[in-house]
């Protein structure tokens, strides 16, 4: 109605204007200009899951210090380390079990800080459970480590064997080679603790920076109605392997609130080697620590993990725009890893490299160093690199230090 903008003309011709145009609606040509109010915003509506689809839940997270991880990277050892060794005897042939040791102040007890096994009988998959179980004895926690050998005295294999156990060699009889190496580890890291005058056990104040990061120190356990899981097949020819790997995930409230989904344990089902249950009860573990860093950084190490006559032909996955491509990998496990490390991708807590995308701070992360960089120039007499040139008025070998003539 003409009342709403009668005043308009006055304030046009107080303020100095010239001309004015309105516009008034009608039915035919609908409104020009016109002025709706916002829409009011709507409250959050909680997320609505189809009783068919849903996860486990867990809604108590962990609150750990900041650095609180120590990064369990492998000391540059120049001089060497002295290490123990144990010939384990099962069945199907003998390897032997080597743990190192390291002093960690000149002069102090040794601690047990890497094991290795070495053979040609030694069962596939147990050197790639002894890599991820290194970075345990380094992560300085021994809560963590009793955790994880805990979980390995338990695993079963096809048949159960004796094996002559130290120090005295009594029989004593174990579901499998996997569980028999666990506990040789087990009685070597008491020994040192024990001859160290240390009682790991009975301490009153053990410092547990990794079992303190844990959302769930037990696996989640599901109800009747079950959970979502992710599944994928893998198939080597070259070793007439042919499993398939589930993922059980479980939802999490993330650092801004809002709900993600997290992978809680790995198993696999097929034809594969049983000593291989052993590295995924390890990596179920792994996989509850609340920071993504934790779990990423053991799948890295894994990826070049190699098997003699074990590598053979794959898909990328991964690869962006639909490509498809197959590359060459270095044994099971280390395609087994890079699967895991494109779940994470999918899911939006690490890249496909295995780095997060969110720094949570958690696992203290050492700096890259930078190698010293060498320079061509002449040959040099000392250590035969062609690394010798003209620095401050000398000649000076840029990859031993040598000094030759000068001016």
């Amino acid at each position: 109605p003409y009342e709403d903008f009668q005043g308009l003309y006055t304030q046009a011709w107080q303020s100095g204007l010239k001309g004015l145009a309105t516009y008034r609606p009608n039915s035919v040509l609908g409104s020009v200009l016109s002025v709706t109010a916002p829409p009011a915003p709507s409250s959050a509506k909680p997320l609505q899951i189809d009783g068919a689809n849903h996860r486990l839940l867990l809604d108590r997270l962990p609150a750990p210090v900041l650095s609180s991880l120590r990064w369990p990277g492998r000391p540059d050892l120049p001089g060497g380390n002295p290490a123990w060794t144990f010939m384990v005897h099962h069945p199907f042939g003998d390897f032997a079990l080597f743990i190192g040791e390291l002093s960690l102040v000149e002069g102090g007890a040794p601690q047990p800080f890497e094991v290795w096994v070495n053979g040609a009988e030694q069962p596939r998959g147990l050197g790639a459970m002894a890599k991820t179980l290194s970075m345990d004895l380094r992560a300085n926690d021994p809560a963590w480590l009793q955790l994880k050998l805990d979980a390995l005295a338990t695993v079963s294999e096809e048949h159960s064997f004796e094996m002559p156990f130290p120090p005295h060699g009594e029989k004593r009889l174990f579901p499998g080679v996997v569980a028999a190496t666990a506990a040789v580890i087990r009685w070597r890291c008491e020994q040192i603790a024990a001859q160290a005058s240390k009682k790991p056990a009975d301490s009153k104040a053990i410092y547990t920076p990794v079992i303190d990061a844990m959302f769930s120190r037990n696996e989640p356990i599901t109800g009747p109605s079950g959970t979502l899981a992710w599944a994928v097949d893998v198939d080597n020819p070259a070793t007439s392997e042919a499993f398939t790997v589930t993922l059980k995930e479980v939802n999490l409230p993330g650092p801004d609130g809002n709900m993600v989904t997290r992978p809680c344990a790995v198993g696999f089902s097929g034809n594969y080697p049983k000593a291989m249950d052993g590295l995924a009860r390890l990596l179920s573990l792994d996989m509850r620590v609340i920071d993504p860093a934790w779990i990423g950084m053991k799948l890295r190490k894994l990826l070049n993990y190699a098997e003699p006559l074990g590598h053979f032909m794959a898909f990328v996955p991964g690869l962006p725009n639909g490509e498809k491509r197959q590359q060459t990998w270095p044994s099971t496990v280390a395609y087994i890893a890079r699967l895991i490390i494109h779940r994470y991708a999918m899911l939006g807590i690490l890249n496909e490299e295995g780095y997060p995308l969110r720094d949570m701070g958690v696992l203290d992360t050492p700096d890259a160093k930078e190698a010293s960089k060498t320079m061509a120039g002449k040959t040099c007499p000392e250590c035969g690199n062609p690394t010798v040139i003209h620095k401050d008025g000398c000649d000076f070998c840029t990859a031993c230090g040598y000094v030759g003539q000068c001016g």
